[in-house]
């Protein structure tokens, strides 16, 4: 059955969709499944870009084959060495033994690596501006690592305009049919949560491709992941300037909080009270419901972050800490913070807080810590108010 949608005139979609993962990585849920982009390139030569995850194999496989209809294939360009892009090498060498494989110095490495000398294809290694003709088309090599893996590079193909990008401007979510952007809109806050949670440590890296990119005129991106985006390529070049930058999209609020029983979570919901009457924008997250890698994104977007919590064992909140952890893996940086406490005899939980992001650049926290006894009430019910004026007057 030919699950292929056409592109261009030779490009062609090839890869799967999988609806039955839970967790990406084992870790991201992602309750809409997840792409596997792969594509071929019908010229003078033929060239397939990356394979898919190894759940996707019945599908891909026969994709290839319904394309290709008898050619040999020339190339297969290997973008990224993640086994979600890189299972299903061996087959297609199996399959296409005449076939060389286009890739980074460190891929080679790698395909030793996952594949235990299997790999028999000729390699031929490319670096930063050399270039492949098939025919009419031209590809340029772009090398691109740490985004986010060292071996990774990225194809321009310069007939047609088109950015491969591996797994830059991808995005959770499967593509149900659809393979543009054109034909279905991007799910934005997927998109955000792929980018953050996946590549959002190394802004740097993803900084410098972007500088490789504005020099580059660019009809489509081709990312492993995702639609392709034709409509969107200026609002998620946009984004991920912003991003990368580690600069909010606006000054809203994120407030998260853990809570034992229950009021913690009052003084949080007083607090978003109060801000929502002074006209900001709030999202609340319960962190011991809500998977980091929500909170992750939405703290990428906005540019202050409440975090209210107990002390417990003499220490954070156990699902509190392990979202701060997980903010500073991710780099955070350019935020106002403020923090509530809470501890019915020896409330130590908000100095521990601030603490974690003593290495974290441009933090600066708002007001003091708001320390609650038990519940909030009385005098910390006003420094909750007063709070709730100093993010205010922060968001601006």
């Amino acid at each position: 059955m030919n699950c292929t949608r056409k592109i261009t005139d030779d490009l062609i979609w090839v890869g799967g969709n999988d609806k039955k993962l839970s967790m990406f990585e084992g870790y991201y849920p992602v309750p809409s499944g997840v792409s596997y982009n792969s594509y071929i390139l019908k010229d003078e030569k033929t060239v397939l870009f990356d394979t898919v995850d190894k759940s996707e194999f019945g599908v891909f496989s026969a994709n290839v084959k319904n394309v290709l209809d008898g050619r040999k294939l020339d190339y297969l360009v290997v973008h990224h060495m993640e086994p979600d892009h890189s299972a299903t090498i061996e087959w297609v060498v199996n399959m296409y033994p005449e076939v060389k494989i286009v890739c980074s110095q460190k891929t080679t490495a790698m395909l030793n690596q996952f594949f235990g000398g299997r790999i028999t294809a000729e390699t031929v290694e490319v670096k930063e501006g050399d270039t492949l003709e098939t025919g009419k088309h031209t590809l340029h090599f772009v090398m691109a690592p740490m985004v986010h893996w060292p071996e990774v590079m990225m194809t321009y193909d310069s007939c047609d305009k088109i950015l491969f990008s591996a797994d830059a401007f991808g995005s959770f979510g499967t593509l149900d049919g659809a393979v543009t952007d054109e034909e279905k809109e991007t799910d934005m806050d997927e998109a955000r949560r792929y980018y953050t949670n996946i590549v959002g440590k190394y802004g740097p890296q993803v900084k410098a491709v972007l500088g490789k990119a504005a020099s580059l005129e660019i009809n489509m991106i081709c990312p492993l992941h995702g639609l392709v985006l034709k409509n969107g390529i200026e609002m998620m070049t946009e984004k991920y300037l912003k991003w990368s930058a580690y600069e909010p999209e606006e000054k809203g609020v994120l407030i998260a909080y853990s809570s034992v029983y229950g009021n913690t979570e009052n003084a949080a919901y007083f607090l978003a009270c109060k801000l929502f009457e002074k006209g900001l924008k709030v999202r609340m997250f319960d962190v011991s419901v809500t998977h980091s890698s929500y909170v992750i994104a939405e703290a990428f977007r906005v540019k202050n972050i409440v975090l209210a919590t107990t002390t417990y064992n003499n220490g954070i909140f156990v699902t509190m800490e392990d979202l701060i952890n997980e903010l500073i893996s991710h780099n955070i940086q350019n935020k106002n913070i403020a923090v509530i406490e809470n501890g019915s005899w020896a409330p130590v939980c908000g100095k521990l807080v601030k603490a974690k992001f003593e290495k974290s650049r441009n933090i600066e926290f708002i007001g003091d810590t708001v320390t609650i006894k038990s519940a909030a009430g009385g005098e910390a019910a006003d420094k909750l108010a007063e709070l709730a004026e100093l993010i205010a007057e922060k968001a601006q």
